[in-house]
């Protein structure tokens, strides 16, 4: 199994942000940048990943803004029935809490998807995580480039509201809080390796 890494949107290049409105600014309490920190989620899952001597490729370890176009065609080249994609964001618009993405159908993204929101409940016991159920698993389903362009399972983790301040002032600007999504990801990507790509 190889999984592929892909940190959403840009990061911070001489200390200019790359990604246009992927922020927020909360004054005196600081400023998270979205690539920033989905940055700093797949660097501390890679640095698991190779304890564990799972196998990774972060397709994006650039920090100027990959272009979606060039994030698939890089995904791609991977065998499609040995790699899985996770794409790694933090979430705005008001909201609370954590969410879930695969493409629409019922496919083995679902699969890998429901893994992912069993371990994101057992390390954030008392955080919502956004679910539909509608079609009998938990995670939403969209029309997202990453998810409907791969070839292989794809999944899409937004982690918390960088707009809410509760969620950023404990969790996505603090250490333990990152640390805890971190470990979440990288317990869900040992069970999907022990679950899902057993040959």
């Amino acid at each position: 199994m190889i999984v592929l890494l892909d940190n959403g949107h840009g990061g911070l290049i001489k200390g200019v942000y790359q990604t246009k409105g992927k922020l927020k600014n909360w004054e005196n309490e600081g400023t998270i940048y979205e690539g920033e920190f989905n940055r700093a989620i797949v660097n501390g899952i890679i640095q698991e990943l190779t304890k564990l001597n799972i196998h990774y490729v972060n397709i994006t370890p650039e920090y100027r803004d990959v272009t979606l176009e060039t994030r698939v065609k890089r995904a791609n080249r991977f065998d499609k029935e040995k790699s899985f994609l996770l794409s790694i964001h933090s979430n705005a618009g008001g909201g609370n809490g954590s969410e879930i993405f695969t493409s629409f159908g019922n496919t083995k993204s679902d699969q890998i998807a429901t893994i992912f929101g069993n371990e994101y409940t057992k390390e954030f016991p008392n955080r919502k995580l956004r679910t539909d159920f509608s079609d009998g698993d938990l995670d939403k389903e969209n029309r997202f480039h990453m998810l409907t362009m791969t070839k292989m399972p794809a999944i899409l983790t937004e982690n918390f509201f960088m707009d809410n301040f509760e969620e950023f002032k404990n969790i996505l600007n603090d250490f333990n809080g990152r640390q805890q999504i971190i470990k979440y990801h990288v317990q869900a990507i040992i069970k999907v390796k022990q679950q899902i790509f057993t040959a």
